[in-house]
């Protein structure tokens, strides 16, 4: 089983040392098969040999791969899992250097599905899969979907589409996502990933994963949680990537945080996670109070944007800025460090407004990291689907559909002011100055975290100045090999590819170096300050009853001014509720 990575601008797929991110579609399928095997699914004189691959820490070399299944007199099966839209034009490559040496393969992931689910034809690039001999998976393996697959395969006997779209299985007490520890090394912090739902109850016009993974919530149990937990740690693995799209929507979040606290607190075993949560769950009694106690480190933000208009074009009517600082600041008390995803592109931005906007999140939210994004019409999302069917202009090159990369044109922005105002948008709000702040916010807390707050934004504002990719997808010492360089570029001659790669590596050495020098000063300024635990800020005060018309983030943004006064009738309404109710 092969996650495929991506091509970066040079046309070389995106590999590293060490990488950030685990990927789940490769532990959910590893953890499948495994279940497979142990049950001997092709019988009881087959064995299973699996080998998962992550090839953004691994280099995928296909000759190499088939001479090793023919020395080994083995027949093979080759998976391409976890295939995003960005991914496929190098899977596709791959897959078409496996079939030529006779192995059967199959693709599977979001891009696969999200055409199936929202296309009424097959993309041209998947009937070339097609043409080839591939295989293209559709849908969820949960049920016996892969045991089918499987005994297709051994009987070569694979059909050309296997469409499980409308069929989403139970994920309640079936085998979960795994991967052995020697997989996990290669990860930069030795972590691993899972998810304890599927679906997502919003319409978010920009998404895929209502269209892949239905709108209705399905989930594991807390006793599935229980077992993923130790068996983890009892191969040395205690971080975790909880991939649910929203965690706080999950309608068993407390049996699990229960079970996470019971865990911690009786016998020891802290497992430490990183979350998605929605922009309301501080709405939900206790959600962040036993998030905090569960072991929850880290929590990524669906913020998207702080224009109520904005939101509304994206269909994400579920945010409300009126109820931003409130929440973030719940979590920056109980010191879970917070990352907001923003998106950049939304049919009013400009980039004055945008720029305008950064500065307004960084003077009045207490969020920790901004991570940017290209509105991007990705084929699965309604987005997509809309530019599609009225033939607007979208980029043919499915490698640029990373969030990195334009890929359509902007209603007001040229692509030249588009593309300008992304990178101005990171150097914006990763200034060292900001980075002080953030980490002096941290600093004032009680067994607050600055050095790790100074150090994440520090790893990202690196990765994205000294790699060039976005830090979703970075890691740590960037591997190339000459001969893998994506069909139609060159192939480099040894004396230049080398030296050249030598260089670039020495120059990234070098600003690492510089940037990690700096990180240094910066955290002995903040953390010998006297008077560290006394700072304060416009961001971390306490809310106040006229904030709703003093902060500019609801006078500023397009539609602010409307979403003050929604929520000040709301305001009076419940509290004319709370009157009559308490004067009967």
């Amino acid at each position: 089983m092969i996650k495929p990575s991506h091509y970066d601008d040079d046309g070389y797929p995106i590999v590293w040392w060490r990488t950030i991110l685990p990927s789940n579609s490769l532990a959910a399928l590893n953890g499948l098969a495994r279940d497979a095997a142990e049950r001997g699914v092709l019988g009881p004189n087959v064995r299973f040999n699996l080998h998962p691959i992550d090839e953004c820490n691994e280099h995928v070399v296909p000759a190499r791969i088939a001479r090793d299944i023919e020395r080994r007199g083995s027949r093979a099966l080759i998976g391409l899992v976890g295939v995003q839209s960005n991914q496929f034009p190098h899977a596709l490559d791959l897959a078409r250097e496996f079939r030529a040496a006779g192995l059967p393969v199959v693709i599977g992931g979001f891009h696969v599905s999200g055409c199936l689910s929202m296309l009424k034809e097959i993309p041209a690039e998947m009937r070339e899969a097609l043409d080839i001999g591939c295989s293209l998976f559709a849908g969820e393996a949960e049920e016996g979907r892969l045991d089918a697959l499987f005994l297709d395969a051994w009987k070569g006997e694979l059909k050309p589409i296997y469409n499980y779209l409308k069929d989403l299985p139970s994920i309640a007490g079936v085998p979960f996502p795994w991967m052995p520890k020697e997989s996990l090394e290669r990860n930069s912090g030795q972590w691993s990933s899972f998810d304890l739902g599927r679906g997502c109850p919003f319409q978010c016009s920009f998404c895929t994963i209502i269209n892949v993974q239905g709108r209705k919530s399905r989930f594991r149990t807390a006793d599935d949680l229980e077992k993923i937990v130790r068996e983890n740690i009892a191969q040395g693995i205690k971080a975790f990537f909880v991939t649910d799209d929203n965690l706080a929507r999950n309608r068993h979040w407390e049996e699990f945080f229960d079970r996470l606290i019971k865990l911690r607190e009786e016998e020891g075993l802290k497992a430490n996670l990183t979350i998605q949560v929605d922009t309301l769950c501080h709405r939900i009694p206790n959600f962040i109070d036993k998030a905090k106690r569960a072991g929850v480190m880290r929590a990524f933000i669906g913020l998207e944007n702080i224009n109520p208009d904005n939101l509304l074009a994206a269909n994400k009517r579920q945010n409300k800025i009126t109820e931003y600082r409130h929440m973030l600041q719940q979590w920056h008390e109980r010191g879970v460090f917070t990352l907001a995803g923003y998106i950049l592109g939304f049919p009013a931005d400009t980039k004055e407004s945008i720029l305008r906007d950064i500065e307004i999140i960084k003077r009045e939210l207490p969020v920790d990291i901004l991570e940017f994004f290209f509105l991007t019409p990705l084929p699965g999302s309604e987005d997509h689907q809309r530019m599609h069917l009225a033939g607007e202009w979208m980029d043919s090159d499915l490698n640029k559909y990373d969030l990195h990369h334009r890929v359509s044109h902007h209603p007001v922005m040229s692509d030249a002011e588009w593309e300008e105002t992304y990178k101005a948008a990171w150097a914006a709000y990763f200034t060292w100055e900001h980075m002080e702040t953030v980490t002096r916010r941290h600093a004032r807390l009680e067994g607050g975290r600055p050095k790790k707050a100074l150090q994440y934004l520090n790893e990202f504002r690196m990765l994205y100045e000294n790699e060039g990719v976005h830090t979703l997808e970075g890691g740590v010492v960037r591997r190339k090999r000459r001969l893998s360089r994506r069909p139609g570029l060159p192939i480099e001659p040894a004396f230049v590819f080398y030296p050249k790669f030598a260089w670039e590596s020495a120059l990234k050495a070098w600003r690492y170096w510089r940037g990690f020098r700096r990180e240094k000063a910066l955290l002995r300024k903040v953390v010998s300050d006297p008077a560290r635990h006394a700072y304060t800020d416009l961001a971390t005060r306490p809310l106040e009853d006229n904030e709703l018309k003093a902060l500019d983030l609801f006078h500023e943004t397009r539609g602010g001014a409307e979403a003050v006064e929604k929520q000040h009738r709301q305001d009076v309404l419940i509290e004319s509720v709370r009157a009559a109710h308490e004067a009967a």
